[in-house]
């Protein structure tokens, strides 16, 4: 990522250079005083070297756009890959040439997901590359041979909010998803709301932690968010 951003400053820094270079000589080409021919002239370079401007602008900013891409990409790639599964959480599964073991499953409450021919695995506290190796081995240990397995997240577990919002309950997560972002889904807060700060309760922590509102709060899978009564 680093690197990215330090190619992304660079071009950025000469083609910055180069624009302010091209509109120095077209500001030279254009007050060139003489006869008609030579004004021409002098117009002609001016109007190539401004063509030329736009076009190396319009590069640049794809590029740029290019690398922004690109890294979100990867951002998000590695984000899923890190993900711990949880109970509740949905995976699709596939397993080359098996298409009756292929499909969507949902991690139970126990924190296990049950494969046809594979049993009963537990998934919960793993990642999906760590579940794709216990699938491969159970399937392995049955009339799959060498079994090659992937396993992505379909969906996430939701999350949940309660207090002092207008339609509070369980909602679907999405990546990016704040604190803020909870509260407009379930309709926004309440006249009695305390719209200074939350209670947020981590998916596996025992107790609710305090977060002010003054910046954004991100909401992960399976947490809890409560928005508390104001009391003035």
């Amino acid at each position: 990522m680093k690197r990215r951003d330090s190619l992304s400053t660079k071009w950025n820094s000469r083609l910055t250079f180069f624009c302010r270079v091209c509109f120095h000589n077209i500001g030279g080409c254009t007050c060139t005083h003489g006869d008609a021919a030579m004004q021409q002239r002098s117009f002609s370079a001016g109007l190539t070297l401004y063509l030329i401007l736009v076009i190396l602008a319009i590069a640049g900013l794809s590029a740029g756009l290019s690398i922004q891409a690109s890294a979100q990409t990867g951002q998000s790639a590695s984000s899923a890959e890190s993900y711990i599964l949880g109970p509740n959480d949905r995976i699709r599964l596939k397993v080359y040439g098996e298409p009756d073991i292929t499909g969507e499953y949902e991690i139970s409450n126990s924190g296990q997901v049950s494969i046809p021919l594979a049993g009963h695995i537990k998934a919960a506290g793993a990642t999906t590359r760590q579940l794709e190796k216990s699938i491969a081995s159970a399937l392995a240990k049955g009339i799959v041979r060498d079994p090659r397995v992937n396993v992505e997240i379909a969906q996430y577990r939701p999350y949940y909010i309660l207090g002092e919002v207008k339609k509070s309950g369980e909602y679907p997560y999405r990546h990016g998803l704040t604190v803020l972002d909870a509260v407009a889904s379930a309709g926004g807060f309440t006249y009695r709301a305390n719209e200074n700060k939350v209670f947020l309760r981590r998916a596996g922590a025992g107790a609710e932690e305090t977060y002010p509102l003054d910046a954004p709060v991100p909401v992960y899978p399976g947490d809890n968010i409560r928005v508390p009564e104001r009391y003035f």
